[in-house]
């Protein structure tokens, strides 16, 4: 679009030929909000969206393009929009004639112009993807690379020459093969405060070089990408559109399109990155921190689990055990336990713990507290009483 404006041009000049047909000057409107953007999706399309909205309003008198079928290279986008025309009356123009979709026969044909705008792209998209992949199959396709990888103006690939990226990348992965684990890896970068470079690859400022904390996903991410190991790999993730949002999905490795072992220098050899992907898929991941819960609550077996019954009252309590006190009833500022349900309040100083459902019948206060273990079909009833 930036240098082949003559297409740009042309699209602009069809307001003489609206003013040709009869329409005033000050009635055209230019809607030139998706100029460089595809058809193939409404999208993130503004202007296609407010040109379906004023036909639909029944605003527009006409709709003006070079290949009109073009405004929406998909048959579902293209044919709700003849449907609102022949709804509302809109003509439709190109340059090889004025249709009027409410016609069968015009909007027949417009039917057909659309079908096969759609299998056009679909047929530019397979020679495009053809050609990435003949020169991916040679490793000489240019991807975006990690930061720690720099290309060269000969188009190779080597090491950033910035010798403190390299010794951060580098302490990343001596830490690992000392450690074995990942956390090992974030625990020590923070321990030693030692800060991690991240490379901005779009937007204001890209390609600068920005310095903070690494965090587990990160190093994962470091560990799990072969260019690390200079290995020329394409098709080991692909993109699917899922819930109407894209979603970048991880391919196995026996369907990895292209995969090119030493294709250019690396941090680590092929084997050792072979066995850090042998050490992630055997090590457990790490609990997911959940700072909205209390301490870590682990299930009893059933020879364990316990709860509490009141002497007097026979009310039965669920004690919820805790990471370092199992089984104990820890004292919450606030007078009551911080779990949901519980059913028993905490003492003052020198007084009993009283029942609130005997305080609620006016049967005053409980005495002692006991604790018995329940039965194998009750541990989970008996764990959960209180929640």
């Amino acid at each position: 679009m930036l240098e082949n404006t003559e297409s740009t041009k042309r699209q602009y000049a069809l307001q003489q030929r609206a003013v040709a047909l009869g329409w005033p000057i000050e009635r055209i409107h230019t809607i030139d909000n998706d100029l460089g953007r595809s058809g193939a999706s409404s999208r993130n399309r503004d202007g296609f969206q407010h040109l379906v909205s004023e036909v639909a309003m029944g605003h527009a008198g006409i709709v003006l393009g070079l290949e009109v079928s073009r405004l929406a290279r998909n048959n579902a986008d293209w044919h709700r929009l003849l449907e609102l025309a022949a709804m509302s009356q809109t003509l439709i123009c190109d340059e090889d004639g004025v249709y009027d979709p409410a016609h069968f026969n015009d909007r027949l044909l417009l039917g057909l112009k659309g079908t096969m705008s759609e299998a056009e792209l679909h047929i530019l998209k397979a020679r495009l993807q053809g050609g990435i992949r003949n020169k991916a199959s040679r490793g000489e396709l240019e991807l975006a690379l990690p930061v720690g990888l720099v290309y060269t103006p000969s188009g190779a690939v080597v090491l950033d020459p910035d010798a403190q990226i390299r010794s951060a990348l580098q302490f990343v992965f001596d830490t690992y093969r000392q450690s074995g684990s990942a956390c090992a890896v974030v625990r020590r970068f923070e321990r030693e405060g030692v800060r991690f470079p991240r490379r901005l690859q779009r937007g204001l400022g890209k390609g600068d070089v920005l310095w903070g904390s690494i965090d587990h996903r990160r190093v994962v991410e470091i560990l799990h990408n072969p260019r690390y190991a200079g290995a020329f790999v394409l098709g080991a993730s692909t993109a699917r559109d899922e819930n109407l949002r894209p979603h970048l999905l991880q391919v196995p490795r026996e369907q990895w399109h292209t995969l090119i072992c030493n294709a250019h220098p690396g941090y680590i050899d092929w084997d050792e990155f072979e066995r850090n992907q042998l050490t992630l898929r055997t090590t457990p991941r790490p609990r997911r921190y959940r700072p909205w819960q209390p301490a870590a609550r682990r299930r009893w077996p059933a020879s364990g689990a316990h709860h509490l019954r009141t002497l007097r009252c026979a009310h039965e309590h669920a004690i919820q055990p805790y990471r370092h006190n199992y089984g104990a009833l820890l004292p919450v500022p606030g007078g009551r336990r911080a779990t949901r349900g519980q059913s028993m309040s905490e003492p003052t100083r020198g007084q009993p713990r009283r029942c609130d459902r005997c305080a609620a019948a006016g049967q005053g206060r409980t005495g002692r507290l006991g604790a018995r273990p329940a039965g194998p079909g009750q541990d989970r009833r008996a764990h959960w009483a209180g929640r």
